[in-house]
């Protein structure tokens, strides 16, 4: 609950029953399976114990067995899932496995705690020690390569930092107290700038944005200051407000808008005076359209897609909060991607400017969605065609809990 923008997508902001009313597409196992929206492209079974509930959490690590979360994201060429201290990347086309990377070298209790996929490279974050980050134990960013999973570097990275950006040439971390460009080759430091203790940050536009708040600790103290770092030199600049502080913490970022949560909504800055553009109270942060160019803001259960300039709303969905259809996850080029729960579970697509679910998949028994603390990687980038997902078809009550007794990994055409 960190993070209200990520925290905010847990929140289920339903649509009524019955909405979803298209015929679901076909599994994508023949060569002839159209590949459209909804399509399921491939499912691939996982290894170890898993449990299934019908609640928002659905189909992950069983934890009565030390299974923590789980963590997945895909290019255009790689899909990789991380539990477990073990890695498995698969082929985004037709779900080959490509290889599994076992992290060792790490003490009892370490937590694997985000996986992001770059073109070349997969960044594994690893919390060392019985409860990782949480207990304020050490964080490293464990660097694979795409192709065979081996092992490259390992950084040092902050709680709820790690590898923002990647390559095979170099990678930029959020380490302790800096953020740092490494050459992968040879480990050396390209560039360094120093953040003291490092509070919320986003990127955008080939720039990282962090906040510095004063009182030092993390997610403690007003923030005073956003610095804007490029990913790719490490030229920085300092964004001030206007006025004492920013009015909350930052959650997203977009278009050279900072927009700013706290418990009475949402504030959006310029990034490039830091003059307040705009306010929407009682407005909680719920997803950003790239594509579009629109932040979401959920308001009761209302999801309104906005300007990050003038914040006026450009699109709008409006749900019943009670439904038992689940709830919108994240909004992809004009189509809220939603997920209904339980043994009938589907994923489907409503056009925010036609008011209609446009696609749904066929049914994915205890779906998982992928959210990774971070904002980046999880079920959907902001970018390419496909959803990753969770599902258990075969499941069995024991003392322990729902024990699912065949585990998938389903990746599905958006």
């Amino acid at each position: 609950m960190r993070r209200g923008v990520l925290a905010a997508v847990l929140l289920a902001l339903a649509f009524a029953p019955g909405q979803a009313a298209r015929a679901p597409a076909a599994s994508c196992g023949a060569t002839q399976c159209p590949p459209g929206p909804g399509t399921v492209r491939w499912t691939v079974p996982l290894s170890g114990s898993w449990s299934a509930a019908g609640d928002l959490s659905g189909t992950v690590p069983n934890p009565a067995y030390g299974g923590g979360e789980a963590y997945a994201e895909a290019d255009q060429s790689v899909a990789a899932v991380g539990y477990s201290m073990a890695v498995y990347a698969y082929s985004t086309r037709n779900g080959h496995t490509l290889w599994v990377s076992s992290l060792t070298g790490f003490p009892a209790g370490s937590q694997i705690v985000s996986v992001r996929v770059w073109t070349g490279v997969v960044a594994v974050g690893v919390a060392s020690g019985p409860l990782g980050a949480a207990s304020g134990g050490k964080q490293r960013t464990i660097l694979l390569t795409a192709a065979g999973g081996q092992q490259v570097r390992s950084y040092p990275a902050a709680a709820f930092g790690g590898a923002v950006s990647a390559s095979d040439r170099d990678t930029v971390v959020i380490g302790p107290a800096a953020v740092t460009s490494y050459a992968n080759r040879t480990g050396r430091r390209l560039w360094s700038r120093g953040t003291g203790s490092a509070q919320d940050w986003r990127s955008d536009g080939g720039h990282l944005f962090v906040a510095q708040a004063a009182g030092g600790a993390l997610g403690t103290g007003p923030v005073t200051a956003v610095r804007q770092i490029s990913l790719r030199t490490g030229a920085e600049q300092v964004i001030r407000p206007a006025h004492g502080t920013f009015d909350g913490r930052l959650s997203q970022v977009l278009r050279r808008v900072l927009l700013f949560s706290g418990a009475q909504g949402v504030t959006a800055y310029s990034a490039s005076t830091g003059a307040q553009l705009w306010r929407r109270p009682n407005a909680v942060p719920e997803s950003d359209d790239t594509v579009h160019g629109l932040f979401y803001l959920a308001v009761g259960s209302t999801l309104s897609g906005v300007s990050p300039s003038t914040g006026r709303t450009q699109a709008q969905v409006s749900g019943a909060s009670g439904s038992s259809s689940g709830g919108v996850y994240a909004v992809r080029n004009g189509v809220a991607l939603g997920l209904d729960l339980g043994a009938l579970g589907q994923i489907w697509g409503y056009d925010v400017t036609s008011h209609h679910v446009v696609w749904n998949s066929h049914t994915l028994p205890w779906p998982h969605w992928f959210v990774d603390l971070s904002g980046i990687g999880g079920s959907t980038g902001s970018t390419g065609n496909s959803v990753l997902l969770t599902e258990c078809p075969q499941r069995v009550q024991t003392p322990s809990g729902e024990v699912c007794q065949a585990p998938e990994l389903v990746m599905v055409n958006r």
